[in-house]
């Protein structure tokens, strides 16, 4: 079922759903995974019943916890492989208090480590992410249209359209655009 804007309810449901499976494949308490990953045990509790949308920042935290890439996390609330997924098929998830939104473009499979996520984000936005899900993870980022100010292990890149960042993930990382400009990219995830 989707909503009116575009995001899908029962997204939420199964992303609350796999959250409450890998917590009990690890053994931890709510306690424990808050401890872990920096969310009180309140929101987590909420996520995990599906009372509310996980934000960008929130799954972030616990993909890091969990030592999974978001783009994993998303996979695995999906359906068997299939190795052609057509552009009407590919999962969406946003987050829409912050006005960012991507597009897993490459088939799921939990089996291949590859990703290809298309991903936008609004005018004026900042996406922060604390630590990466897996330490030395590669992308490769194409900005396709807008700009876009990437900072990766405490370096900052000013990306306009056509322009490739090869990077791997140590720290924390940023992506911001102007409040004049949004930003559409591919990012490879390897």
């Amino acid at each position: 079922m989707e909503s009116t804007d575009g995001y899908s309810i029962s997204m939420d449901r199964q992303i609350a759903q796999r959250l409450k499976d890998l917590r009990a494949e690890r053994g931890w308490s709510l306690d424990e995974l808050a401890r872990r990953s920096g969310v009180s045990r309140a929101t987590l509790s909420r996520l995990e019943n599906a009372e509310v949308s996980p934000t960008t920042s929130v799954l972030s935290k616990l993909c890091a916890a969990y030592n999974l890439t978001m783009s994993r996390l998303m996979r695995m609330i999906e359906d068997d492989f299939v190795p052609l997924i057509r552009r009407d098929r590919q999962a969406i998830w946003q987050d829409p208090a912050i006005g960012f939104k991507r597009r897993l473009v490459s088939p799921p499979t939990q089996t291949l480590a590859a990703e290809v996520l298309e991903c936008e984000i609004a005018t004026g936005t900042r996406l922060t992410y604390d630590s990466p899900p897996r330490l030395g993870l590669e992308h490769y980022m194409v900005l396709l249209e807008g700009q876009l100010a990437v900072n990766v292990n405490g370096q900052t890149y000013d990306l306009r359209p056509g322009d490739c960042l090869r990077y791997q993930l140590f720290g924390a990382s940023a992506f911001a655009t102007p409040e004049e400009c949004a930003a559409r990219y591919i990012l490879f995830i390897l």
